[in-house]
């Protein structure tokens, strides 16, 4: 079998161990990984897309408030709307995570909460890369069908989350104080974006069943 080729966005500035566990993630399930940065150069071809995690997207982008103490990356911004724009219409598998999550949102129309920590002042905050928080997954859903599991435990490494969802986007999983943990598209076969960081959880089997499913779309 051919390995697809999965490219997988990323800032300029990510660490090599944070790079790693990317590059691992898709390795280990058969596929090539292609890190995509705004200075590097486009590629002609892929067969899956990984919209990764990292910094906040520009709020003009969703029609949000500007907020001066977070960290922002235009060029990636740019770089992985144009990337969504070229392949979501040739129905590339494309999984966003985290970050990613909330561009393909922002791609499709949706908007975004700047800050769950300012609208849900109850929150506790959790920060950390171990599957501390439970999610519910919505039964029927392609996110249940691939993870095979109606709950799970995840990480959390965000400060936003998905607000009114994008045109043919379905909520298919929230964590237990109500946030929207994982969507869907019910327009394409394979577009799907979770707030969490599956690659981290490399002994995870329910989320290493999420990246061995986009590869094993990918191959075509």
């Amino acid at each position: 079998m051919t390995r697809p080729l999965i490219g997988i966005t990323t800032s300029d500035r990510k660490s090599r161990i944070a790079w790693w566990f990317d590059w691992l993630a898709v390795r280990r399930h058969g596929g090539i990984p292609l890190r995509l940065s705004p200075s590097r150069s486009r590629p002609d071809h892929l067969d899956g897309l990984i919209i990764g995690g990292g910094d906040d997207i520009e709020a003009h982008l969703y029609g949000g408030e500007m907020q001066l103490d977070v960290r922002v990356d235009p060029e990636r911004d740019r770089l992985e709307l144009e990337l969504l724009e070229r392949f979501i219409p040739s129905n590339c598998p494309v999984l966003g995570i985290c970050r990613g999550a909330q561009l393909i949102n922002v791609y499709l129309g949706g908007t975004l909460d700047t800050d769950i920590y300012s609208t849900h002042k109850s929150l506790k905050r959790r920060r950390t890369v171990l599957p501390r928080k439970t999610v519910d997954i919505v039964r029927g859903s392609r996110l249940h069908r691939l993870l095979r599991v109606s709950w799970c435990r995840i990480n959390s490494l965000h400060h936003q989350a998905v607000q009114r969802t994008g045109d043919g986007v379905d909520i298919v999983a929230r964590d237990r104080d109500g946030l929207v943990q994982g969507i869907e598209s019910r327009e394409y076969d394979f577009l799907i974006g979770v707030q969490w960081h599956p690659e981290w959880l490399i002994f995870n089997r329910p989320q290493q069943r999420l990246i061995r499913a986009l590869i094993r779309a990918a191959v075509r």
